[in-house]
């Protein structure tokens, strides 16, 4: 009990700093997407987040206005659904920024799995289905698969980084891994999509079924 406390506190009091922090940064962002093509400025979508309860996840909108007509799918290396602005504002984490009011209201925590869409984490429990028990806390806009992963680390890894953090969490934990943070935003790849070739956990999974069938 005392542990979750501990955590709620520091969302509330980290996230309030935050804003206060960025909001000049937040404001020019804001000002550079809106002058770009004229369209939204947030981008909000359905995440999952403890116990698969799905919350509207805020960011900077940092892909062209219909970037999803083809349906659900994941950002990939050199994206041409990417605007100039929003490649920029990803490079940084920019796009991010907004989440601080996700954790504020309570549906993430600063410290936490990366919230998939249902829709992409449906497609990797018909695979792996133990992905669900990521689910057992609330998203974060941190966490271990972020920190020792990449955006393009596959479905199981995440799985495994996350299960670490959830097996082992402690208040200090949530200290390293938001001081780790602050070193891997500066590293390129770890904000760079997924590889059309790329051979992911879940396309390794479908080839070993479809071999053995």
């Amino acid at each position: 009990m005392d542990q979750r406390i501990f955590k709620r506190a520091m969302d509330i009091i980290g996230s309030l700093i935050g804003i206060i922090i960025l909001s000049p940064f937040m404001l020019l962002t804001a000002v550079a997407i809106k002058a770009y093509d004229r369209g939204p400025v947030f981008f909000k979508q359905a995440r999952l987040t403890q116990d698969g309860r799905e919350f509207g996840i805020i960011k900077f909108r940092s892909m062209c206005i219909e970037s999803e007509k083809n349906g659900a799918q994941l950002a990939k290396k050199h994206d041409d659904r990417i605007t100039p602005v929003g490649r920029l504002i990803r490079k940084i984490h920019f796009d991010e920024i907004p989440q601080l009011f996700n954790i504020l209201k309570g549906d993430m925590s600063i410290v936490g799995p990366r919230p998939e869409r249902q829709e992409i984490a449906s497609q990797y429990e018909e695979i792996i289905p133990e992905f669900r028990y990521r689910l057992k806390v609330k998203a974060g806009l941190t966490g271990y698969a972020q920190v020792y992963g990449k955006y393009n680390t596959t479905p199981y890894d995440k799985l495994k980084l996350d299960m670490l953090y959830i097996e082992n969490y402690s208040f200090w934990l949530d200290i390293k891994i938001l001081l780790m943070t602050f070193k891997v935003i500066l590293q390129k790849e770890n904000s760079e999509g997924i590889d059309e070739n790329q051979i992911t956990a879940l396309k390794r999974e479908i080839e070993s079924k479809t071999t053995t069938k």
